[in-house]
């Protein structure tokens, strides 16, 4: 499968890196100030980008009909129009606030876990995300998605990076000198608490959900989560 990096930084060398230990193909690497020359070729193209980049490299993909496959967080304001833009150019699309295998199944365990304590009013939740100096956004992508998760199953209505007020989720963002990123929710009383976490050793497990993502939307039509590509209910 040949494929295009729209993004070519540490994560996007970490991508290439597996991509050929998979046996594809990169036709093009492309930084932020480079030209689009050579997605044409591509079977799929996986975007690692920065904020600011992220929609243009995700339209470029629709017009020219590949795949894309987007972990770039912090533009997300823009999400349901490149769902739509999609729709229209009958594209394939995948974002992912995070392609870890094992960050997809903390996301189904932190619903799961919302789900039950939804009715057990003595805890209140926090979250607290951990990550490199060099991420651009705060909170991160794949807190708020899981601060969304907490909010689709159960009372609370919203996140703050403040102090929360009644139905708001606070989320604390931390910046740290080579940390890849580390999750955690906690559930607090008076008495106990429960905590589920993840903590990711390296950029490998990100990298290597993107590289499936990639091998499984290739040939597809249509909007996708990490959730079809892993089949978890």
């Amino acid at each position: 499968m040949k494929i295009a990096l729209l993004g070519y930084g540490k994560m996007g060398k970490v991508i290439e890196r597996i991509a050929l230990e998979r046996g594809h193909e990169i036709v093009l690497r492309k930084s932020s100030a480079d030209s689009y020359d050579g997605l044409e070729k591509a079977d799929v193209a996986i975007d690692f980008s920065v904020p600011d980049s992220a929609v243009s490299n995700i339209s470029a993909c629709f017009a020219t009909n590949i795949p894309v496959v987007s972990g770039t967080t912090g533009w997300l304001e823009q999400y349901n129009d490149m769902v739509q833009l999609c729709q229209e150019k009958n594209g394939a699309f995948i974002y992912g606030s995070n392609f870890s295998l094992g960050v997809n199944i903390f996301f189904e365990l932190n619903n799961y876990l919302a789900k039950m304590m939804a009715n057990v009013k003595e805890y209140n939740v926090s979250m607290e995300e951990i990550h490199h100096t060099q991420k651009l956004d705060a909170p991160s992508g794949t807190a708020i998605t899981l601060a969304k998760g907490i909010i689709e199953n159960s009372g609370y209505n919203s996140w703050t990076m403040d102090a929360p007020k009644a139905g708001e989720i606070q989320i604390d963002a931390k910046r740290i000198e080579n940390v890849p990123g580390t999750h955690m929710v906690t559930y607090n009383s008076d008495v106990d608490f429960i905590e589920i976490k993840h903590v990711a050793h390296n950029r490998e497990g990100f990298a290597l959900g993107a590289v499936i993502a990639a091998e499984w939307i290739a040939g597809k039509k249509g909007v996708f989560t990490m959730k079809d590509v892993l089949n978890l209910i």
